[in-house]
Parts: C-alpha cells; sequence; structure tokens
C-alpha cells in the first residue's frame, strides 16, 4: 500500500481540487490537463489593473458617444427634427384675389368674378386610384381613364380640373377621399358678351388682363393673393386641431368706365348690321362726348366675346378704333379749312373759281366729277367736297403751316386712350412732302389716322376749337369704397372759338340740300358732318389698284349746341360707294340713339340757308 507521505526523491503529486458533489453530497475531483493553466495566472496585480482600466475607459467612451448623440438628438436638433417632421405635414396653398369689376358709367358690369376652385390631387397619398376616378367622374366631367392616370402619377401635386363651382367642390369634399384637395381658381364673366368686348378686353388662364382695360388696368383689378397654410394627415387632409394659418387676400379694385352700355349696345347692332351688306369687310364707330371727350361707345364688326377669345381668331382679338389706320379722303378737309380760316385766308361766304382738276407736280388731281370752273363760296368747297378748292386754299397755307394744325389737332400722335395697341398714326414732315403729295395731304391722302383720331379732331371743332383728349376711365374704387377720379384729360386749343363756329356753320351744309350728305340728317336735330371717300390700299399688292375703298362720316350734333361727336368708317374691298352713300347712314342711326338715350332736346333753330355759290 502506498504510504501518504513521500519522501525526498518521492514522484510528483498530482495537484487536485476537492469541490462539493451535487447536492453537497460528497466530492467532486476536477482535473486539468498537463500544460494549460487558468485565466489570468501568471499576471501580476498591476497588470491585471491595468487592463481593467482600459476596458471601463472604452466602455465609458461608448456610453458617452451615445448619451451625447442622444442629448443632439433630443436636446440640439430635436427641434429641427421635430420642425421637418412639422414641415412634411405642411401645406401651403394660395387664396386668390377676387378680381374688381368692370363697369359702365352707370354702375352695369361689363366684368365680373365669381368663385370657383381648381381640384388637384396627391397621388402619394390617394389609397386607390381606379376607385377615386371612378367616383369622380360625373362630378369633374372628365373620363375615368384620364383621372386614374393623373392619380397614379409620380410626384405629390396633379390637377384634375379647373374652375369648378362651389356646389360641386362641395359634393366631392363630401366623399371624403383621400388625397384630393381643392385651389382658389376664380372665373371671370362678361355678361355682356360681345357688347364693348373690344374695350373691356379679356383674361388668360392665369388671370392676367391680356389684352383692353383688363390689360391696362392689371395692377389696379387684380389685387393681392394670399395664401393658407395647414397641418395635413396621411389622407391629405386638414388635421382638426393641427396648424392653421392664413394671410388673407387684398381683393382687386373696380374700375367705373365712361361707355353708355345701351347705347354701345346700339352701336355694336348697327355695325353689325353694315357688315352684312355684302361689301363691308370691316366698321368702326367711336361715340364722344363734346364737351368732355369722353368715349360714350366704341366697337368694330367683327368684335368678339371676350368670355370665348381662346375660340377667336387672334387677328380680331384688338381694337381697330385705336390700332388700325386708313386713309381718311375728304373728311380730314375740315383741317385745311379750319387753317384757312384761323390764318385769315378765307371765310365761309369767300368765293373761288375753282376748275375740275389742278395739276400737282407729274400728278393731275380732279374732282370727283370733272367740270368746268365753277365759283364756290368757301362753303360750297367744303359741302360740294371739292378737292380742287381744298389744294387751292392748301396752298395759300402752306406746307409747313398745314403741318401745324394737323399735329394739333391730333394727325400723327397717339391720343393718350387708356387701352393698349394704340397707333399714332401717319404724317410725315412737310419737308419731305413733294408735290403731288403737297397736294393729297390736305384732301385726305397720303396721310393715315384712326377712327378715335378722327373723332377727337371734330371734338375740337364741336367744342369751340378746343380739343379734349378722349378718355374711357372715370374711377377707380378699392374694395372699401373708396373711389379716386382718374386725372383730367388735357385740353388744348387748336382755333379760336369763332374759326369754329365758321367750321361747324360750313359742315352743316354738307348735310344740308346741296351737299354731299343728305343721308345723315337726322329729324329734329341739326347736323353738322363730312364725309371721306379714299382709296383703300391693296395688301395683295402694296398698291391702291383693286383695293377698293374706305367710307367715312365724321359729324356732331346737335350742330347749334353739340352734344356728341360720331365717327364711322367702312372698309369695302370690292365697292366704290362714296361716304355720303354708306357711311352717312350708319353715323345718322348711331346718333340718333346717343341723342335720345341722354335726352338731348331737339334743335331750337332752323338750319341756316347756305350760299354755294357766287360771284368772285
Amino acid at each position: 500500500m502506498p504510504s501518504s507521505v513521500h519522501g525526498p526523491g518521492a514522484g510528483p503529486r498530482t495537484p487536485r481540487t476537492v469541490s462539493p458533489g451535487r447536492g453537497g453530497t460528497g466530492p467532486f475531483v476536477s482535473r486539468r490537463a498537463p500544460g494549460t493553466r487558468r485565466s489570468g495566472a501568471g499576471l501580476s496585480v498591476d497588470q491585471r489593473g491595468r487592463r481593467n482600466k482600459v476596458g471601463l475607459v472604452v466602455l465609458i467612451t461608448l456610453l458617452l458617444v451615445v448619451v451625447g448623440r442622444l442629448v443632439v438628438l433630443q436636446g440640439i436638433d430635436g427641434a429641427a427634427y421635430a420642425s421637418a417632421a412639422e414641415q412634411d405635414r405642411l401645406r401651403t396653398y394660395p387664396i386668390a384675389a377676387i378680381r374688381g369689376e368692370v363697369l359702365d358709367r352707370s354702375g352695369k358690369p361689363l366684368a365680373y368674378t365669381v368663385d370657383a376652385s381648381r381640384v388637384v390631387a396627391d397621388p402619394t397619398v390617394v389609397r386607390d386610384p381606379a376607385r377615386t376616378a371612378l367616383a369622380l367622374t360625373t362630378l369633374l366631367d372628365v373620363p375615368v381613364p384620364e383621372l386614374t392616370e393623373k392619380l397614379s402619377a409620380d410626384g405629390r401635386y396633379v390637377v384634375l380640373a379647373t374652375q369648378v363651382t362651389p356646389e360641386t367642390t362641395d359634393a366631392i369634399a363630401d366623399l371624403g377621399l383621400s388625397g384630393i384637395l381643392f385651389e382658389d381658381d376664380p372665373v371671370r364673366l362678361y355678361p355682356s358678351g360681345a357688347v364693348g368686348g373690344q374695350v373691356v378686353g379679356f383674361v388668360g388662364s392665369d388671370g392676367t388682363g391680356l389684352a383692353g382695360i383688363e390689360q391696362t388696368f392689371e395692377e389696379q383689378l387684380s389685387g393681392t393673393p394670399g395664401r393658407r397654410t395647414v397641418e395635413v394627415g396621411s389622407g391629405g387632409n386638414p388635421i382638426p386641431s393641427g396648424i392653421d394659418e392664413s394671410l388673407p387676400a387684398t381683393d382687386g379694385h373696380d374700375v367705373t368706365l365712361t361707355l353708355d352700355q345701351d347705347l354701345q349696345f346700339a352701336t355694336d347692332e348697327r355695325l353689325g348690321q353694315a357688315c352684312t351688306d355684302g361689301a363691308t369687310t370691316r366698321a368702326s364707330a367711336v361715340v364722344l362726348e363734346v364737351a368732355s371727350g369722353q368715349v360714350a361707345a366704341m366697337g368694330s364688326c367683327p368684335g368678339y366675346d371676350p368670355g370665348a377669345y381662346s375660340r377667336t381668331d387672334p387677328d380680331l382679338l384688338g381694337n381697330s378704333v385705336i390700332s388700325d389706320v386708313f386713309e381718311p379722303g375728304s373728311v380730314m378737309k375740315a383741317v385745311t379749312l379750319a387753317a384757312a380760316v384761323e390764318e385769315g385766308l378765307a371765310t365761309p361766304d369767300r368765293v373761288l373759281s375753282v376748275d375740275g382738276h389742278i395739276e400737282a407736280g407729274d400728278r393731275v388731281v380732279r374732282d370727283a366729277h370733272d367740270h368746268d370752273p365753277v365759283d364756290w363760296t368757301v362753303t360750297g368747297i367744303l359741302a360740294k367736297s371739292s378737292n380742287v378748292g381744298t389744294i387751292m386754299l392748301a396752298r395759300e397755307v402752306g406746307d409747313g403751316k398745314l403741318e401745324e394744325y394737323l399735329r394739333a389737332f391730333g394727325v400723327g400722335e397717339k391720343t393718350g386712350i387708356e387701352l393698349p395697341g394704340e397707333s399714332r398714326g401717319i404724317l410725315e414732315s412737310s419737308a419731305e412732302w413733294t408735290e403731288s403729295r403737297a397736294a393729297n395731304v390736305p384732301i385726305g391722302q397720303g396721310v393715315s389716322v384712326t377712327t378715335l383720331q378722327m373723332a377727337s379732331v371734330y371734338q375740337a371743332i364741336a367744342n369751340g376749337g378746343v380739343r379734349v383728349e378722349p378718355r374711357l376711365v372715370t374711377s377707380v374704387t378699392s374694395p372699401g369704397g373708396r373711389s379716386t377720379a382718374t386725372p383730367e384729360p388735357a385740353r388744348t386749343r387748336v382755333v379760336s372759338e369763332s374759326t369754329a363756329e365758321a367750321l361747324a356753320y360750313m359742315l352743316e351744309a354738307v348735310v344740308g340740300p346741296g351737299g354731299t350728305a343728305p343721308l345723315a340728317q337726322i329729324e329734329g336735330f341739326r347736323v353738322a358732318g363730312k364725309t371721306g371717300t379714299a382709296q383703300r390700299a391693296n395688301p395683295e399688292c402694296n398698291c391702291y389698284a383693286g383695293g377698293g375703298y374706305v367710307t367715312t362720316f365724321v359729324g356732331f350734333a346737335p350742330a347749334d349746341d353739340p352734344q356728341y361727336v360720331v365717327a364711322v368708317d367702312l372698309e369695302r374691298p370690292t365697292s366704290d360707294a362714296e361716304g355720303g352713300q354708306v357711311a352717312a347712314p350708319v353715323f345718322a342711326d348711331i346718333m340718333r340713339a346717343a341723342l335720345t338715350a341722354d335726352r338731348v332736346v331737339p334743335s331750337g333753330t332752323a338750319r341756316p340757308e347756305f350760299e354755294l355759290t357766287g360771284a368772285p
């Protein structure tokens, strides 16, 4: 039996550990393989301490990084992240300003705006494009496939329909569809249709004025849009307790015109009749108040309805009364004779021996009908519309002086009317006139004017020699009701009152017995005016051949107390009829309507007896 005590030289002892057995019932002997040792065995206390410190530092560093990041997220960047999340839920919608009204002189609306909406969608929150399209197709009158395609599109904004009525948007809102929203999209209406349409103008699809008063007064009419910012949920609908902030819109100003809607209707109707005579391709007219220069009516045929401008020939979307120029013909003779009278070279009863033709450089100018010499008074020269007699007087006045009078009457210059696209007409410097041009200008050839310019010439004569710049707008009224009158138009004395009276007397002879315009007479009223028949330039050859004529009549009534001026011109490419035959009757009808509408008292005196001929 081995001894329990090893003496010197005895073999090695096998180490063992004694552990409690399972349940502590006996010893459990664990043996370690030779050459192994317990972890950490052989490390000094200092080494173990250093290792523990390094581990602690690493652990603390990691904890600091995590805590720091949390501090940044929750403390420093928290507001930014919260704001970003909130911004993602915010939607800002424009609040349209209600465009101001355009009114006639008595306050009748010619243009106004009603509420409507644009129906839009955010496809990212539309739950079922097909079912949503099916629900909207009848209300929006848009086919299901088209709606489905839009509702399935990429992006967050698509327009489904424009200018939808409030009743329809209410019906859509009741459906509670996700992702369907509404924006202001007002509708501009023109209740009078084409009546005054060329003056009022129209707005484009974005609500901006593109013609007429709508364009000129865009800034005043348009107002200032507002905006509404709301917080929306996952369905795109506003959160009841979320952000809802609004900056209200400022509505536009109302613009009151000088037009009389009823007179405008009568004018447009009569021009329309003229354009159906088989020869007239364009007819224009303007009615001016003599004392104020205000435009009571202005129109052309063909015209257009501002509410349907997109379906109208673009060539018709202007205002020919102020933009189209033509050679006025004999209506310009009133300026030539006014210059002669004002310069002391003529009186109504001065007599000149007038031949049927006169040489002008390399040309020969004739009267409408060639004749032997006739002893006409200056009144007779105007009443008979003698080209030769007028040229004789113009030569006494002189080219330079005649040009001065033409420009003083407004020829070759814009009138300043409050409309876009006005032409200044054509009047060359007298220094450039050839002998033939110097003979043509006094009789209304070789010079071009607009219908409004011709009306303005006769307004000055009817107004005692004082020209008042024509105007269309009387006032601009703010949304709060404050009305601001437009500036007074410029007034310029062109000729003396006595010269104007002499011209009015001679112009009345044109409408009387022996004159060229008996068809311009109006029962009960004395009328003064002048016919004009001028060759029309043929655009196909850039010459006069085959161009037909432009016929005109410009006059005022009552001649003894002038209230209105009416200018009419008709473009007739295939006709050689004269102004007294076709333009004078149109003038008479429009003037009659103006006098009747204003309840002007008939003339209280009889028309004078005129001496058209006499001994030289």
